[in-house]
């Protein structure tokens, strides 16, 4: 599944046009390495949003084309989230 369609469908990043050009700004890195939208992700691929100042690690637990918003936080879990001084 491609790294945008992934952050929208698991309501990581709200839009699919928004998750492109957060991940074109090379914000998004996939497994320590910045990824582009169209970067194929899988299951236990871990990503590392940089939003701001807040950094977030999540682990791809499950791909699923689409989702309910109820079934869309177990797509992934959390491994770190903290906030840059």
């Amino acid at each position: 599944m491609r790294l945008d369609k992934f952050l929208k469908v698991s309501r990581l990043i709200k839009r699919r046009t928004l998750a492109k050009e957060v991940s074109d700004q090379g914000k998004i890195e996939v497994n320590g390495r910045v990824a582009k939208p169209g970067h194929v992700v899988k299951v236990d691929d871990v990503l590392t949003l940089h939003f701001g100042s807040r950094v977030i690690k999540a682990r791809i637990l499950r791909l699923e084309q689409s989702s309910r918003r109820d079934e869309a936080q177990e797509m992934y879990e959390i491994v770190d989230e903290f906030k840059l001084l």
